[in-house]
């Protein structure tokens, strides 16, 4: 994996490096004369942003003094560089004092301070392009010209964010407005939509959407409909972005998002044809075996022509690691814009530490940490699919619980919010008796009779079970599942008129 050495790069013959010794110097004499400038400027610069190592220990030192409450001059500085000998070259401790010799450096300390900074960051690309140089001209191990490209990518993009420390620490003043700005969208929404649109009302409601920086978990065990509705929750959510765009909404204001979703289980085609069968309402089984007629195909293109600019990109690539999948997704972040993303699912990912394949729960913890630290690091909310375990076979009541994430705790602890897909009509069509006829027993006439009352009530019944939330009360929502489109939609309630939309 490439790393930006932001450290000092030895220059070529032909070239030297970024830096300006001067300013450095400078600045030191000025924290060594005004401690109070090091508040704002630790948050920052760091040790190994100075090209000359002398100057990063003596920062370093000054910080660390600071830390301790005590002050940073050069007599207090003066034991702790009596034996280094890049000092000792330079005259000794008295160097120290040479340093505070300009007053008049405080003036520009910040200044200085920021071109040492971008100085590092210009040394740090030339690092970078010289490891991608060598890398590429290295044909002795195996070549992956992909895999190369990904840690250059990923080389970079640490770059571009080292600027991102300052910005970390935020005021109570700018966290309300935020949080302003969050409870407006929501009263413009008409309320209890806060977040991007789920496209499903019930679950906005339960929610509030899906938030920025939030990691969403959706499990269930295989067969409960899982891609189905994450397919469904990421389509409405770049459908309605498209919309708000066409609307002249501006996109922070918008409910809805530009959408990448990495499938790690289907192909792009597969997922197409789940959308398109949803969308123009003609079976996928149809769809697949082409098993259509003139105007159901008329339909499917007209769906496929409506759905042409929607942003909803699709990264099929099987084996990801959580490493590559991070670069891809700030590129998409980059070139697209995206706001959401949909992992489908979570243990087809691949950890990236050596001990990854001995240990399954330590990888699963490592990549559950990957997306979450991905989610914050964007901004968007990351949606990862997940396999329940099969403990929910062995039990009577087989709704979900927290307790039967598969292979690692850490899956519950850094989510924000953990959904459960749960159809008990799935497992009802499993205990079907014999059809019962008029000569049978009438006990086996009964239990007939009273599965087909079962399977009447539970037709099409899907619950949402919201396990955790941190933003919000747990809980179950009532949703209508289509198997034959793939489509969960709103449950009708009794009594109440649906909603019409605009």
């Amino acid at each position: 994996m490439l790393q930006p050495n932001l450290a000092v790069v030895e220059p070529g013959p032909s070239s030297a490096l970024p830096q300006n010794v001067e300013a450095e110097a400078a600045l030191l004499g000025a924290l060594m004369i005004d401690n109070r400038l090091a508040e704002d400027i630790q948050l920052k610069l760091r040790p190994e942003h100075f090209y000359e190592p002398l100057h990063g220990r003596i920062y370093e030192q000054i910080l660390r003094l600071l830390d301790k409450n005590m002050i940073a001059s050069p007599v207090t500085l003066r034991p702790l560089f009596e034996q280094d000998e890049e000092m000792k070259e330079l005259g000794g401790p008295a160097y120290l004092a040479q340093l505070t010799g300009s007053g008049a450096a405080i003036i520009g300390a910040r200044d200085f301070a920021e071109q040492i900074y971008d100085l590092a960051l210009l040394r740090a690309l030339v690092g970078v392009g010289r490891d991608m140089v060598e890398q590429a001209l290295d044909t002795s191990d195996e070549v992956d010209p992909k895999s190369q490209i990904e840690n250059a990518e990923s080389a970079l993009y640490r770059v571009a964010e080292e600027g991102g420390g300052e910005s970390s620490v935020k005021s109570f003043a700018s966290a309300a407005t935020m949080a302003i700005k969050m409870a407006e969208k929501a009263l413009n929404s008409g309320g209890g939509l806060s977040g991007i649109t789920t496209g499903l009302e019930s679950v906005n409601v339960k929610t509030g959407g899906l938030h920025h920086s939030d990691l969403l978990i959706l499990a269930g065990r295989p067969g409960m409909g899982k891609s189905s509705l994450a397919t469904n929750i990421g389509f409405a959510a770049a459908e309605r972005y498209l919309q708000d765009m066409e609307d002249g909404i501006e996109p922070e204001k918008s409910a809805g998002a530009a959408v990448a979703f990495f499938s790690l289980e289907m192909s792009a085609d597969q997922l197409a044809t789940r959308i398109l069968a949803e969308q123009s309402r003609i079976s996928s089984e149809t769809l697949r075996m082409g098993k259509i007629t003139q105007e159901e195909f008329r339909s499917l293109a007209r769906a496929a022509a409506k759905l042409q600019n929607v942003p909803f990109y699709i990264d099929d690539t099987p084996g990801l690691t959580i490493a590559a999948l991070r670069t891809r997704a700030r590129r998409l972040k980059r070139q697209k814009g995206i706001g959401l993303i949909i992992v489908d699912y979570l243990q087809l990912l691949q950890g990236t530490g050596k001990a990854s394949n001995d240990n399954r729960v330590q990888e699963i913890s490592e990549i559950s940490r990957g997306l979450k630290t991905l989610a914050k690091e964007l901004n968007v909310p990351v949606m990862a699919l997940s396999q329940l375990s099969r403990a929910v076979e062995q039990r009577e009541n087989k709704r979900p619980q927290l307790a039967d994430l598969r292979e690692s705790g850490s899956i519950e602890q850094d989510a924000d919010i953990v959904m459960f897909i749960y159809r008990e009509e799935y497992y009802l069509a499993f205990q079907k008796p014999t059809e019962a006829t008029e000569g049978d027993d009438a006990k086996d006439v009964a239990a007939f009779l009273a599965w087909q009352e079962s399977m009447a009530k539970k037709y099409g019944h899907a619950e949402l079970i919201v396990a955790k939330q941190r933003h919000g009360s747990t809980g179950t929502v009532d949703l209508h599942f289509e198997a034959r489109f793939t489509r969960f939609s709103d449950r009708a309630v009794e009594g109440r008129m649906p909603e019409i939309r605009g």
